[in-house]
């Protein structure tokens, strides 16, 4: 229950006809005082006694025949301020409250009611009531905080405004859990000084629920913007933490800004206040605001709400400063963003792609330069190996590992868009830097997609946008994916089947090193070096041997079919290059097909994977290579008809 102050002891006088008060005293009128549209038929002297200003006005207006007229159209608060100034000077009983104690303060200077005119006037009341209740109560400090807009000049000749948000800065940035009483008033229920729960002003003994640090969010979230970012600076200016500043900043601008919660939930939506909308000016004016007053920090803010900000940003065509600072700030924190977060519809006049690729480009650009030059702390990116494993296992490169799965993630969404131009789809996916990506699956898979929506692509087209992933860095199953499709050029698909050769050769040389390492412990297991201790570990060993050796039977028929499918195509290539020296052409098409061997893991097969598979090559390589030369010489024939 808000708080107030009984003034006056006469009963109610006043009488209401229409567009006139009258004072039903028993006395006939003699002046006759006009505020605005409204008229009040009063007496000389009651008024006289009591404003300086009104002193003078009437001793003015009675040298005139035509009868005591005064009007006051510049009087704070207006008509319905007047007659409570009215009533107070006939000593008729009034409160004072939160509501209406800033204006009564405001027309009593403006009519210099002082104690010049009598003891106990209404200056001196208000400013008892301002001081001694309503500056010490959290509610009706904002509430008279909120009355200031319609009076703020006159308000702010008193000091008013400051007044209330000093008294609201500190009591917000005080704990509320260090206080049963009566600090808790703001929402919870009424408190004993003991801290227990009031029922009809008896202790029930049961203890308040403890209040968070956003205690305070939804009140100030009620006040007009110029009041709400004065007392935001007035709690910067205490100290308060930076977290607890965004956390209101966010609650006041989804209030106000609607397409912020666009995709919010629907618990979330339910807390939200309904209000009268903004114009869509006063909503470009919010948001450009409170990009002003959001702190720079890492984090303070969710993602989601960023993105929620420049999108809104966006369609209200906020100044470009405003959108390249909430631009930044996304960039700075772009690895805890979602998929969802970065598919923002075009809203450029142009339209020529369904998502803005240029801002999640900017993004991105941003991200990479305060992650250090994107490189993940300034590291080489030569002396991380091509272990999967050691990229993701060092904590600096994680946030750009991350950043790197979500821009490919984007791309495979963004590549349907038929009018996505390539020059902007292989910028985007080359400004990933390529020890990033611990694995090249979700490129290729972007790849795949963007050949897919666009078939009138060139051949040449297709091999440059194929450069941008490493074949040596697709897993098996997508080697095995893209050793069967189409879209691909010839180049990548031979490269693809290399490369799977190899990963198949390595992990069956690792599995024989594995299995020779198991099989020295069997040994000396049997040899009783082991203890009967240690029992459950050779049968834990047996059985990891066998399923070892299961695995290296299946990956070694595996390479067994490769090769004769190998050899098989080895033939056909002689055949077709015979009469242009037949004896280099196999040695030349790895050359013109641009492999990029290493030795080293070439080296670790030679001994352990097999010596009776001494023509080993490559696996379907003949059969895509017979294809193509098949399908181009009836395209050929087709031609020459």
């Amino acid at each position: 229950m808000a708080a107030c102050m009984k003034l006056g002891s006469k009963s109610d006088a006043f009488q209401r006809q229409g567009q006139a008060w009258f004072c039903t005293t028993g006395l006939p009128s003699d002046v006759v005082v006009e505020v605005g549209e409204m008229s009040f038929h009063l007496h000389k002297f009651p008024l006289l006694s009591r404003s300086g200003v009104m002193e003078r006005l009437i001793a003015d207006a009675s040298e005139q025949e035509e009868g005591c007229l005064i009007q006051l159209p510049q009087i704070p608060g207006g008509s319905k301020t007047f007659e409570l100034v009215a009533k107070f000077c006939y000593g008729v009983k009034l409160e004072l409250t939160s509501a209406n104690v800033v204006h009564l303060r405001c027309a009593a200077e403006h009519l210099e009611m002082t104690e010049d005119y009598g003891e106990g006037n209404l200056i001196s009341q208000t400013e008892i009531f301002l001081n001694q209740v309503v500056l010490r109560n959290w509610k009706d400090s904002l509430k008279a905080l909120q009355t200031c807009d319609d009076v703020i000049s006159q308000a702010e000749e008193l000091q008013i405004p400051k007044r209330c948000i000093d008294s609201l800065a500190a009591k917000a940035c005080t704990d509320p859990n260090l206080f049963g009483w009566p600090v808790m008033e703001h929402g919870g229920p009424m408190q004993s000084p003991g801290g227990s729960v009031l029922w009809n002003g008896i202790s029930t003994g049961a203890r308040p629920k403890h209040s968070s640090s956003d205690w305070w969010y939804e009140d100030a979230s009620s006040l007009s913007l110029p009041l709400y970012k004065r007392l935001i600076s007035a709690m910067e200016s205490r100290g308060v933490k930076r977290e607890i500043v965004a956390g209101s900043l966010n609650c006041y601008a989804k209030k106000y800004l609607p397409g912020i919660n666009r995709r919010q939930g629907a618990s979330e939506a339910s807390n939200n206040r309904v209000v009268a909308p903004l114009s869509e000016e006063d909503q470009k004016i919010l948001l450009e605001e409170i990009d002003q007053l959001l702190p720079l920090q890492k984090g303070l803010c969710a993602t989601k709400f960023l993105f929620g900000l420049l999108r809104t940003a966006k369609i209200l065509k906020a100044n470009p400063t405003c959108v390249s600072n909430l631009e930044k700030r996304i960039g700075v924190q772009l690895d805890q963003a979602t998929l969802e977060d970065l598919l923002m519809p075009n809203f450029s006049y142009s339209m020529e792609t369904l998502y803005d690729v240029d801002c999640v480009q900017r993004i991105l650009e941003h991200f990479l330069t305060m992650d250090g030059g994107g490189g993940g702390g300034g590291e080489s990116p030569e002396s991380v190996e091509d272990g999967g494993s050691q990229l993701m296992g060092s904590p600096s490169l994680t946030p750009i590992t991350m950043v790197a799965k979500l821009i490919d993630g984007y791309l495979a969404e963004v590549a349907p868009d038929v009018n996505l131009k390539l020059p902007k789809f292989q910028s985007l996916a080359a400004a990933v830097p390529e020890y990033a990506r611990p694995l090249d699956d979700g490129l290729y898979r972007a790849i795949d997609i963007y050949l897919k929506s666009h078939p009138w692509l060139a051949e040449s087209d297709r091999e440059q946008l194929c450069r941008l992933m490493d074949c040596q860095k697709l897993s098996l199953e997508a080697c095995t994916h893209a050793a069967q499709n189409e879209r691909l050029p010839l180049r990548v698909i031979v490269q693809v089947l290399f490369f799977e050769q190899l990963q198949l050769r390595t992990s069956i040389a690792g599995c024989f090193l594995v299995s020779d390492n198991l099989d020295g412990g069997s040994r000396q297991l049997r040899s009783g070096l082991v203890g009967p201790t240690n029992e459950g570990g050779w049968a834990t060993a047996v059985r990891e041997n066998q399923v070892l050796k299961v695995g290296m039977d299946s990956m070694r028929i595996r390479v067994s079919e490769l090769e004769k499918e190998c050899s098989n195509m080895r033939n056909e290539i002689e055949k077709l290059g015979k009469g242009k020296g037949s004896s280099t052409t196999w040695g030349n098409v790895s050359k013109k097909l641009g492999f990029r061997l290493k030795s080293q893991m070439c080296s670790a097969q030679e001994g352990s994977v097999s010596k009776q598979n001494n023509n080993g090559g490559n696996v379907k390589i003949e059969k895509v290579v017979r294809e193509r030369h098949h399908g181009k010489e009836k395209r050929n024939l087709t031609s020459d008809e």
